[in-house]
């Protein structure tokens, strides 16, 4: 088992390219692989027999825990029934229509259609075609700006890099591109003038959003995309009344909404949808993540009836709607979906989210609120962050190249949880299975105050 494990390192080094890895110091051996043999419930288990609670859901993403027998069960039945047919020219399967109607059956009032892709970038990329498609057919071809927010996270590719305002994902790449452009980010806690309350920030934010489309012509400004929540730039909830100013603001201008629901879609914040938690009206939703819970790769466009009444009418004058992937729909991963969805449902986790989160959140709070080093624990739902901070009082950060953040997920890790060292900050996050108990919750907190405590008693 040794020899086994030493090879598949070694290979792992030689032969495979991560996503968001130090490349040089993987291949050069200066940081840990880790090879995951299995899981069950919140926790995973890796090729040496070490056992973690993954405070993280994998990356956000498994919503409903590990090991769950129904949906392995629908995978491969429908593997050996049906393992692929395409959803071209009106082709479908009953495993990719059922989950549709699922889908729109808790959805949001006004939702219409779901469009299926594979992952939460290429929805965001089914969104801006079908954005400035839309703009075509009602003759508006100057309109085709699309507006996202400073540390939003929406994707890796080309356009959905462009919209992630994070520079991780900018840099060398020649990215941001046109047409896309970048408002404030609703940060309380990092705003410049500390004198606001939060309905004066969220004013604030509304305004900047505002003159952004004055300043460009709101003839030209198509749609606005965000997060519900802030994710990977911090799981940062915004601040009150934010979507409520923010949406008057696109009213005003008529430009699209189009809500980022990758992570918060599927009970995130204690609501099915996150649009429904703040009260969001969107046109376009991302989802992903929780849809299956990452049992099988899969996402969607949900379409808006008055968008979908449109692309109706571009059909009408063009012919079929020139876009599509080979997997849209893929047959095994719409089984996943609709197994998860239905354990959704029987497990009761969104209320789950709702009630565990509260206190988790809440126990972190007062377990490491009160640290000289933690300027901030935030969070909804059951996502919550820790900011550590070098001076509490003067907002002061750490200088980023200390690596307080990914010292402290470390330390985190050695005690048996994972968490994630969140970019552009020395920022601990967490957004565990939604099937979190509150025993699990105290051992996450337990861990992490321990990991603060050990990471500044060194420093």
């Amino acid at each position: 088992m040794l020899d086994k494990r030493n090879e598949l390192n070694a290979w792992d080094r030689d032969h495979f390219f991560h996503p968001s890895t130090h490349m040089g110091m993987h291949a050069r051996g200066e940081t840990p692989t880790r090879v995951i043999a299995g899981a069950e419930g919140v926790h995973i288990t890796d090729t040496n027999g070490r056992k973690s609670l993954d405070a993280f859901a994998g990356l956000y993403c498994v919503n409903v825990g590990y090991g769950r027998q129904k949906i392995a069960d629908a995978i491969a039945e429908q593997a050996k029934n049906l393992a692929y047919y395409h959803a071209y020219v009106g082709h479908g399967t009953e495993a990719s229509i059922t989950l549709s109607k699922m889908i729109i059956d808790r959805a949001p009032t006004g939702m219409s259609r779901v469009y299926f892709g594979l992952s939460g970038s290429d929805a965001n990329e089914t969104n801006i075609k079908l954005i400035w498609y839309y703009n075509n057919i009602l003759g508006r071809p100057e309109k085709k700006k699309i507006i996202s927010r400073w540390r939003g996270y929406h994707g890796s590719g080309v356009m959905t890099g462009s919209l992630t305002g994070l520079e991780l994902f900018h840099n060398a790449f020649d990215l941001p591109r046109a047409p896309i452009l970048h408002t404030e980010a609703p940060y309380f806690f990092r705003r410049a003038d500390r004198s606001m309350d939060e309905e004066q920030f969220a004013q604030y934010c509304a305004d900047k959003l505002e003159e952004l489309i004055l300043a460009e012509g709101p003839e030209t400004v198509a749609a606005f995309i965000g997060e519900p929540i802030l994710g990977t730039g911090g799981i940062v909830p915004p601040p009150k009344s934010y979507w409520q100013k923010i949406q008057a603001v696109l009213d005003k201008y008529d430009v699209l909404l189009v809500a980022d629901e990758v992570i918060t879609g599927f009970g995130r914040l204690g609501t099915m949808f996150g649009s429904d938690h703040y009260g969001m009206k969107p046109d376009l939703i991302t989802i992903a993540k929780g849809l299956t819970s990452a049992y099988a790769p899969l996402s969607g466009s949900i379409v808006s009836d008055k968008m979908w009444q449109v692309l109706v009418q571009g059909s009408d004058q063009l012919g079929a709607i020139g876009h599509g992937w080979t997997y849209s729909a893929h047959p095994i991963c719409a089984a996943a979906g609709i197994a998860n969805l239905e354990l959704i449902d029987e497990l009761g986790i969104v209320a789950n989210a709702g009630s565990t989160g509260a206190y988790f959140r809440s126990e972190l709070a007062k377990a490491v609120g009160d640290h000289k080093h933690v300027g901030d624990v935030r969070g909804d739902g059951l996502m919550a962050a820790v900011e550590l901070v070098e001076d509490k009082d003067d907002r002061k950060f750490f200088d980023p190249a200390k690596k307080i953040g990914p010292q402290v997920a470390a330390a985190l890790l050695e005690r048996g949880v994972i968490g994630r060292a969140m970019p552009q900050g020395d920022i601990l996050g967490f957004a565990p299975p939604l099937c979190l108990t509150r025993e699990e919750a105290d051992t996450v907190v337990k861990a992490a105050a321990d990991a603060i405590k050990s990471v500044f008693s060194k420093l």
